[in-house]
């Protein structure tokens, strides 16, 4: 094998798949898939073509053009990241047929129960395919190297709405000839009748199609009671039909359209037509997803004062840095997140002032350094360019491609001035839009286009380089330095007053709260809630950093309301620093001991990415 990725099965000598054709049929009674993927190659393939799959079942798989029999083989063990490899005998070939069935335990999928929905009446399925986990959805090469378009036909209970990272076409009955050219006369392929099943009384197909290539990561869809709210010329708000999170929805994002046009103006047109966004139920494991036209989104940045629209802001700036340019590999990750945090932060600069873009910044430049801790043994993933030949990438997610990816282009932008970067950013997505790159070809890029930039800046060390770079740069700006200074003070005993916080919204409490030491008193934790309610704010990154404050200071009265937080939202943002101050470090058996417990209890509510990413932290600290 020449493997491209770490963690896919893709061979460099085959040839990449570029259209997947998809008929799924949902069966929520046992939260399966039935499902047939037409794979379209980009040439003719004679010998063995290697896909990636996890958790499903394989159940044929034909010449599309005869419907016979393609010889097959998957391995027999599951490999403990990248799943189990298929490998398809073609004989000149460019196109297979491949019938499957997803099974309940794909790390793609949550099935939510009709109880753990808003309304709790119609049960709720959904997507988060990156890094690596669209393989449990479809056979496919799953690397953000391999690009395709797909269509899919989608079969729901008749009283359910679906969305996808894609065009809506068509919504209408099933028919029979839906499967014309996928199953034989029998229909028997599966161990049952799929073609009776797929007309049944009570079911609607919804069509959707995707005509720009993508990286299979950026496929999703959500099939639930969904409604939805206009905010604007390009953009809808879906979310479970209750009107209370559509209106408060719809008010947090009313300003999508201006972020939008501020946007094209940085960096070009947008390319996706629509930009919708579905605010999913709490158990979705990230604050977003940047999925083409339909961004997935956390209830928790619905705030009620519109700063909650600073995702939204990132997960649009990914409509250019991400979805149309991609990392190569999960290696170069720092390529989508990097430039998507400068990218947010110039969106932010623009719409919401420079105080609070260099909020914004201060914020990050803490949990940068927080996370040098955290991979203080083991660096390596403090790297922008990184080896994870065998690692999970969902272990060592973290804020470092975010944060040292935006500080690498924010040194280049001082060193060349802004209209000058401006310039550079918006040839580098002409130049490479719709392709899979890795970080070289952007060095390359950037020393043809600013000759002599390797002079000024040591990009070798930016890249490959552990820990922070010397000229890397904490944010100016009057409000950054006011708040730090408070929170300096807090350390020598002194609480702000309250004419010196009377005008701050959940960012300021989050970068002060960021920077207080760990190491305060119980008795002064205590003293800071009594008088401004941080352990009751509706802001979840307020309330977040103030209960990592009482646990690090084992202020056990908070313990109660840490337990509430970790069963009521899945973001990992929340649960990873929540579970980790609870096990982490010594003397900390009661602590222990409330983890194992909530997390059992949780555990059935969170999607099985956070389920992996709570069991890595308790199998290492407890």
């Amino acid at each position: 094998m020449a493997p491209i990725d770490p963690h896919s099965f893709t061979d460099s000598t085959h040839p990449l798949t570029t259209h997947i054709a998809l008929t799924l049929y949902f069966d929520f009674s046992s939260s399966i898939i039935h499902a047939t993927a037409l794979l379209t190659l980009q040439n003719p393939c004679t010998g063995p073509l290697s896909l990636d799959t996890r958790s499903l079942i394989i159940h044929k798989i034909l010449d599309p053009e005869t419907l016979t029999p393609l010889p097959f083989t998957i391995s027999s063990s599951e490999h403990p990241i990248n799943g189990r490899h298929l490998t398809v005998s073609l004989n000149n070939h460019s196109s297979i047929l491949i019938l499957y069935s997803t099974s309940p335990s794909s790390s793609a999928l949550q099935w939510l129960s009709p109880p753990q929905t808003f309304k709790k009446i119609h049960p709720f399925v959904y997507t988060q395919c990156q890094s690596i986990h669209a393989r449990s959805v479809f056979p496919c090469q799953d690397t953000p190297a391999a690009r395709i378009c797909y269509s899919a036909k989608l079969n729901v209970p008749r009283q359910l709405s679906t969305v996808m990272s894609a065009r809506h076409c068509n919504h209408r009955d099933p028919v029979g000839s839906d499967l014309d050219g996928v199953l034989t006369k029998e229909a028997t392929e599966f161990g049952f009748d799929l073609k009776s099943l797929w007309c049944e009384e009570g079911r609607v197909v919804e069509e959707f199609v995707m005509e720009q290539p993508i990286p299979p990561y950026l496929f999703a869809f959500a099939v639930g009671e969904l409604g939805f709210r206009e905010v604007g010329p390009r953009t809808r708000v879906y979310s479970e039909a209750v009107d209370g999170v559509l209106d408060a929805a719809a008010r947090e994002f009313a300003g999508t359209e201006e972020m939008m046009r501020q946007a094209e103006r940085l960096f070009g047109e947008y390319d996706w037509e629509r930009f919708d966004l579905l605010v999913l139920p709490p158990s979705f494991p990230y604050g977003g997803m940047e999925n083409p036209r339909m961004v997935f989104l956390t209830p928790t940045v619905i705030k009620g004062d519109a700063s909650g629209a600073q995702v939204v802001a990132h997960e649009l700036a990914h409509s250019w840095t991400g979805n149309l340019i991609t990392n190569k590999n999960n290696e170069h990750f720092w390529l989508n997140e990097g430039f998507t945090t400068y990218a947010e932060r110039r969106i932010v600069e623009v719409v919401q002032g420079e105080d609070i873009a260099a909020l914004n910044v201060g914020i990050g430049w803490r949990g940068l350094n927080e996370e040098m801790e955290r991979f203080k043994d083991n660096m390596e993933f403090t790297k922008l360019k990184n080896n994870q030949e065998g690692v999970d990438p969902d272990d060592v997610y973290s804020q470092v491609p975010y944060e040292k990816g935006f500080q690498f282009l924010w040194r280049i932008e001082r060193q060349i001035g802004r209209p000058a970067f401006d310039e550079f950013l918006k040839k580098y997505i002409a130049t490479f839009k719709f392709k899979s790159i890795d970080t070289e070809t952007f060095l390359d890029f950037l020393k043809a286009n600013v000759p002599g930039i390797e002079k000024e800046i040591d990009l070798q060390q930016w890249t490959e380089g552990t820990g922070i770079p010397p000229d890397a740069h904490e944010p100016v700006s009057d409000l950054y330095t006011k708040i730090v200074s408070l929170a300096n003070d807090f350390k020598l005993g002194r609480m702000p007053r309250e004419d010196e916080v009377c005008d701050w919204k959940g960012q300021e409490w989050e970068l002060y709260l960021e920077n207080l030491s760990k190491a305060v008193e119980a008795s002064q934790v205590i003293a800071l809630d009594a008088r401004y309610r941080l352990s009751e704010s509706k802001d979840y990154e307020v309330k977040v950093a103030f209960l990592q404050l009482a646990i690090s200071s084992k202020c056990r009265d908070y313990y109660g309301e840490v337990e509430k937080t970790l069963k009521e939202v899945g973001r990992m943002k929340y649960l990873r620093p929540l579970y980790s101050g609870l096990v982490q470090g010594a003397g900390k058996d009661e602590e222990k001991i409330l983890a194992k417990r909530v997390f059992a209890e949780a555990r059935e509510c969170y999607h099985p990415i956070a389920q992996g990413v709570v069991e890595a932290i308790l199998a290492k600290h407890v």
